[in-house]
Order: C-alpha cells, then sequence, then structure tokens
C-alpha cells in the first residue's frame, strides 16, 4: 500500500461572493495578528472597519469580474495543487500525495482542512505556506491557527525566498510581460509586496528582510539598464508602515519619465492586490502623472518553476530530522528578528509539538 502524503497549502482567502465580503473583512481584521490589541477593542474594530471598507471594497471586487462579485484567489490555488500533486506523483512512484487548502479568514478554513487531513489519515504531514517571505501576519497566523485544530506530527517549511527556481519563475514573468509589452526601454521596475506596519517589523518580524534578500537575488536576473527599487502596497489605518509605499514609487517614476514595470514579487496568486490595486488603480495614477508607459505583471499562478520550487522544498523536508526548517535547512534571518521561527532549537520543538510557540 502507497504511503500518503498530505500537502496543506495556506493561504489568505478570500470572499466568494460579493455577500461574503464583510464577513471576511471582520475574520481578517479579528486576527490578533494583525490587529494587536486586546481582544474586546480588537472585535470592536474589526466589525467598524469591515463595515466602513465593504462598499469601497465590494466595488473593487467587482473590477475581477469574478462570478458572485467574489475572490479568484481559491480557484488559482486550487489549480497550483492540482499542479503540485502532478508534479510530486511523477517524482514519488510509491506516495499517494494530496493537497489540501487551508485559507486562514474564508472557506475552505484551517478547520476544515485539518478535519480533512485527519479523515483521509496520511503518513505524513507536511505545512506548505503559500508565502514565500514569513511574516508572523501571514504564515506565523495561519500556523498558529493550524495547531489550534490538528495535533498531529507535521513538518513546515517556514521560507522559501531564496529558492532558486522561485526567483527564477518571478525574472521569466517580468521579463514574458517586458516583451509582450514591445522591450520598452528606460525602465524601472517597482519589485512590489504587500506592506507592514513599521511596528510589527521592529518587534522582530523578518519579512521585509526577506523580501528584500529575495529582490536582491532577482535583480542580476534582468537587464543590467533597468533601475530596480522594492516598494510596499496596501497600507491600512494610521500606523505608521515599512516603505517606501508603492504608490508613492509609481508617482515617482511616472515624473522621472520611467517606463513602469510592477510586479508582485510577494504574491503567488492574482487577487485584488495584484489585480485591483496593482493593475488598474496604480495604472490609473501613473496615467494621470504621464507616465510614457505601465506594465503590471501576473502574479506566479502555476508557472513551472514556481511548481517545480514548491516540490523541491517538500522532498527537501520530508528526510529533515526539525520539524521546520527554510529553503537553506537551517535558520536564514538575522539574529534579530525574533520572530523567525527558526529561533527555537530542535528540541524546543519536539518538547512542544507546536510551531505557536515560535510565532
Amino acid at each position: 500500500m502507497a504511503r500518503r502524503l498530505a500537502i496543506v497549502l495556506f493561504n489568505l482567502g478570500g470572499p466568494d461572493s460579493a455577500e461574503t465580503i464583510q464577513p471576511f473583512l471582520k475574520n481578517l481584521f479579528s486576527d490578533p495578528a494583525i490587529i494587536r490589541a486586546p481582544a474586546p477593542v480588537r472585535w470592536v474594530l474589526a466589525r467598524l472597519i469591515s463595515k466602513a471598507r465593504t462598499p469601497a471594497i465590494t466595488k473593487n471586487y467587482a473590477l475581477m469580474n469574478q462570478p458572485g462579485g467574489g475572490s479568484p484567489l481559491l480557484p488559482e490555488t486550487e489549480l497550483q495543487a492540482r499542479a503540485l500533486e502532478a508534479e510530486l506523483e511523477g517524482r514519488m512512484d510509491d506516495t499517494d500525495v494530496r493537497c489540501f487548502i487551508a485559507m486562514r479568514y474564508w472557506h475552505p478554513f484551517t478547520e476544515e482542512a485539518a478535519a480533512e487531513v485527519r479523515a483521509w489519515a496520511p503518513d505524513e504531514v507536511v505545512l506548505l505556506p503559500l508565502y514565500p517571505q514569513y511574516s508572523s501576519t501571514t504564515s506565523g497566523s495561519s500556523l498558529t491557527e493550524w495547531h489550534k485544530h490538528y495535533s498531529g506530527p507535521s513538518r513546515t517549511l517556514c521560507c522559501y525566498q531564496r529558492n532558486e527556481d522561485l526567483i527564477a519563475a518571478h525574472a521569466d514573468m517580468i521579463l514574458q510581460a517586458w516583451r509582450a509589452d514591445g522591450e520598452p526601454q528606460d525602465v524601472r521596475l517597482l519589485m512590489s509586496a504587500h506592506g507592514l506596519p513599521e511596528s510589527v517589523v521592529k518587534a522582530g518580524d523578518p519579512y521585509q528582510w526577506q523580501v528584500e534578500d529575495m529582490a536582491a537575488r532577482l535583480v542580476p536576473l534582468l537587464p543590467e539598464t533597468w533601475e530596480t527599487q522594492v516598494c510596499y502596497q496596501s497600507r491600512v489605518g494610521p500606523l505608521k508602515w515599512i516603505g517606501p509605499a508603492t504608490e508613492e514609487e509609481v508617482v515617482r517614476a511616472a515624473e522621472d519619465g520611467k517606463h513602469i514595470i510592477v510586479a508582485p514579487i510577494a504574491f503567488v496568486s492574482d487577487h485584488i492586490e495584484t489585480l485591483v490595486e496593482l493593475g488598474v488603480e496604480y495604472r490609473d495614477l501613473a496615467l494621470e502623472k504621464g507616465v510614457s508607459g505601465y506594465t503590471n505583471v501576473p502574479a506566479l499562478g502555476t508557472h513551472p518553476r514556481f511548481i517545480k520550487a514548491l516540490a523541491d522544498e517538500v522532498t527537501g523536508l520530508l528526510p529533515a530530522h526539525a520539524p521546520i526548517r527554510s529553503c537553506e535547512g537551517a535558520r536564514i534571518c538575522p539574529k534579530s528578528f525574533g520572530d523567525c521561527p527558526n529561533q527555537a532549537t530542535e528540541e524546543k520543538y519536539h518538547n512542544e509539538n507546536s510551531v505557536k510557540a515560535v510565532i
């Protein structure tokens, strides 16, 4: 009988219809990893923010032309899951591989995925965040939620921003989009990632360092004449966020007379941030400022080298002794980033059998 390997793909999730946008937002802002306030305060803020933001967000979701006015994130994640299964089954003849999708803020919720994994009774479980760069607000939140609902052993990939195939896939997507636009010159490439409050990074979150670490490895694969800039999008609320802001860099590049290429380097699936924020709102802003040209690069989706990267990381996890590893095995982050999940010793992981203790 073939052994069973369950791979749990973690992602944010998205509303599946216009009617579910407000409850989705409420779930998002109720997460203590997102709003770091006492529970009663957080719940009140989540209700207020979700209600206030729903009308504008509903209009943005409508721009993506999805059935019911929802998000394309789940259908794209399902395509990634099937592609990863096929890639691994081609390598592992003696293994029955099945991917399960665990969304943090909408169906299929993490709790639902955990129940499906238990029912399937796998021999091994791999936890694979679809966030290449680790943050306590994304991978950390998803892993904490997983361990509330599943107590069995598992192996976790915490980050993989240095995977060469991941980086090559980004370079290929950028160059494809550039060529499709006629290979314009005088380019400024904006490598855009989702932002975080500055306080989260100062508290020890390694996300910004990992984003910029990956960007530095991506740039040499692109034309030497291009100007490049890492920037951060999707700011919400009054707190100071890490920068520079993508919106501000779009304006600066347009005023400098550059052809702008915007590439999402921390998103692996197209959704509202890539299709609307980068593809519509910032394009309109650039046109308003007289930009010479604007190229929006799609997310990785099922790019073969991205799927290969995921498969390689899974096969690298299986023989590992420690229950959590990075793409390079041991810890990558500088010691100053205390939220890095590789901060704890292997003994602590085995004793507590939970990633929650270190995120």
